[in-house]
């Protein structure tokens, strides 16, 4: 099979990163095609000064014989797609054959990041530390800023949006060489990667994650757009009232309400978020100053920036696409969400949300606000429902129950856990008679230590101790120090065998990179250190990979991206946090059988989050859908046969947690 490795330039008038690839595709513009036939000379289509793809390519573009490759193959396929079949149909409708077939394609930044790498062709470059003249161009951004995007209209420029090649000859050229290396570096890279590509299992998976990126899901536009009215007029009212009270320009400057505070309650709180004003709402005695506070909460609230993702992403069939990037977690291997960022939605749990729904959708924003006092609350449990099946048809939702504590449970062999999960029972209540030696029973029988059984369960199971606790709102229940102590040793005793793995894992890896050996575990995992990296083999045959590990001290380092600032450093790790990944990532990869099940039973996802999928059915028979969505969810996966695995669902009209 050949190998066709390509690069494109585009124009846009559009953000990329505010709108993504499909909306952004829509009216976008292919300036420069880079492209190379596996190790021949790289080829640079001027298409902005009016060359043209030669045949061939575009005959190969859509012959499965010829594999394509791209860093981040998502853009240039959905790019193509519209250069190839755009035309005035893409105004009104996609049809299931439109984008180019990502099973012919091959995903770069998806080898780097199965390789635990940044998932930037830049940092990759560095990362591999390719030479200067080998690595992507670093005046690549002024380039692109120059000719991929609007500029400001000056009197030098002669009031011009946007430069053309004529405008700058010279910088023209130099795109078009940073387009070239381009498609050198991604060809020399995944030359480097692909001998540690993933298995044949992940390249369907990732032809699948297209396939569901390419469909999309609906949006009730009306509700997204009546959100950010509402929310607007709401916001216009709240600051009109709190510029009244406090004569402050800008009361929702947390800078100008300390000082304010200061001038009336003599003290300068050092912060005021969410948590610090309600513990300030207890100490301060002016009505005034309660007030402001009450009003702060209610305009901090952001309640419509996903509204507002919402309305930049939506294409002109009215789907959203591309809200999942995958292996976006590259510690796990699980998605991770982007533009609506769907895998941090509110939780809703109003009752009345159909009634919310529809008084939001046919009402003006003062009723909206007469029924609902707390405005920014209600739109924000309303996100979620603003994602809609396909006319007359309805979502099942499918949900794995307590997959992670299901995994830790059958990696470990904590058989009193299994039982529990064999049988349908309760894991809190389990875990809490387990820790506390009596019968603890949801609504019954000390149904109180129930609460205990599930923080320990959300937070003990990775080695985590008191912080942990804390982190899942341990103290804000009352208990003590002490208490957190106690639940910490009585979790531990209770499930040995969990304790004990945590030892086991960190024994296997510090082995493994100390004598640059392969070390066995049970259910067929192993570590093993090959090319300066560590590599933890799952029970489904996929790797985890730690590059560059050591052992100092005792404590094991690796190179990463830090996952708060972003940047490539060195980080460290131990037994419990990488029996975290592990599980996480087992749970990930049943997630993945089950979605390839769905979709081989006819299912079509439209969407996944954390270990939920939403499924778009006909109506008709779709009691059946939801029992034969659940069935395939439980059925046993043949590299964990004895792992116990359960779903339970919902039919819903527009996507809510039920």
């Amino acid at each position: 099979m050949r190998t066709l490795s390509i690069d494109l330039e585009t124009y846009c008038d559009l953000d990329l990163k505010k709108v993504g690839v499909y909306k952004y595709a829509e009216e976008a513009e292919i300036l420069l095609f880079g492209y190379a036939y596996d190790d021949e000379m790289v080829n640079v289509i001027d298409l902005a000064q009016g060359e043209d793809i030669p045949e061939q390519v575009l005959r190969d573009l859509i012959d499965p014989a010829v594999l394509k490759t791209a860093y981040n193959a998502q853009f240039e396929r959905v790019l193509l797609s519209h250069y190839l079949f755009g035309g005035e149909t893409i105004n009104s409708f996609y049809d299931d054959n439109y984008f180019l077939d990502p099973a012919q394609w091959q995903c770069t930044m998806v080898l780097s990041l199965n390789l635990g790498l940044y998932g930037s062709l830049a940092e990759d470059c560095r990362i591999f530390r390719l030479a200067e003249d080998k690595a992507k161009m670093n005046i690549g951004r002024k380039l692109i800023m120059e000719f991929s995007k609007p500029c400001k209209p000056t009197n030098t420029n002669g009031g011009r949006t946007r430069n053309l090649p004529k405008h700058d000859i010279q910088n023209w050229n130099l795109f078009k060489e940073y387009n070239k290396r381009d498609v050198e570096v991604e060809r020399y890279l995944r030359k480097k990667m692909i001998k540690f590509k993933p298995t044949d299992f992940e390249q369907n998976l990732w032809v699948l994650d297209q396939q569901i990126n390419d469909r999309g899901i609906g949006l009730d536009r009306q509700l997204a757009d009546k959100a950010v009215e509402v929310d607007t007029d709401f916001r216009n009212r709240i600051s009109a009232e709190a510029k009244d009270i406090s004569n402050l320009d800008n009361p929702n400057s947390t800078e100008q309400l300390k000082h304010w505070i200061l001038e009336k309650e003599g003290f300068f709180p050092s912060k005021i978020t969410k948590t610090t004003v309600l513990e300030l709402l207890k100490i301060v005695k002016n009505k005034e100053v309660k007030d402001m506070l009450k009003l702060k909460m209610l305009l901090s609230k952001t309640s419509i920036k996903k509204y507002v993702a919402m309305q930049n992403a939506q294409c002109a069939d009215g789907r959203i696409r591309g809200l999942l990037q995958f292996y976006g977690a590259n510690r796990t291997g699980r998605w991770a969400g982007r533009l609506v960022q769907v895998q941090n939605l509110p939780r809703n749990s109003m009752s009345d949300l159909d009634d919310a729904r529809e008084l939001l959708k046919h009402d003006d924003a003062e009723t909206f606000e007469i029924f609902y006092e707390n405005v920014p609350n209600v739109l924000s449990q309303l996100i979620r429902t603003a994602f809609i099946p396909t006319k007359s048809n309805k979502f099942v939702v499918a949900d794995f129950s307590a997959i992670e504590a299901r995994v830790i449970a059958w990696l470990s062999g904590e058989n009193w856990r299994m039982k529990v999960f064999a049988d349908g029972g309760d894991i809190y209540c389990a875990s809490a008679s387990q820790m506390f030696h009596v019968p603890v029973v949801k609504h019954g029988i000390n149904g109180e230590l129930r609460q205990k059984g599930k923080i320990a369960e959300l937070a003990l199971g990775y080695q985590g101790s008191i912080g942990a606790l804390k982190a899942m709102g341990a103290d804000k229940m009352g208990l003590t120090d002490e208490e957190l102590i106690d639940i910490v040793t009585k979790w531990r005793k209770a499930s040995p065998n969990i304790v004990r793995l945590w030892s086991i894992v960190d024994k296997a890896a510090k082995q493994a990179i100390n004598e640059k050996t392969k070390v066995k575990i049970h259910h067929n995992m192993a570590f093993y250190y090959k090319a300066g990296m560590l590599r933890i083999c799952l029970p489904s045959g996929r790797e985890l990979t730690y590059i560059r590990p050591r052992v100092e001290n005792n404590k094991i380092t690796y190179e990463g991206t830090n996952q708060v600032s972003r940047t490539w450093e060195r980080l460290e790790t131990y037994g419990g946090k990488l029996t975290e990944n592990i599980v996480q990532a087992i749970a990930r990869d049943c997630l993945a059988v089950a979605m390839i099940r769905l979709e081989q039973a006819g299912f079509k996802i439209v969407m996944h989050v954390h270990d939920e999928v939403i499924l778009d059915c006909v109506a008709a028979g779709i009691d059946k859908s939801l029992e034969l969505a659940n069935k395939i969810m439980g059925t046993a996966i043949d590299w964990a046969p004895e792992l116990i695995l359960n779903a339970d669902g919902y039919i819903t009209k527009y996507y809510k947690k039920d």
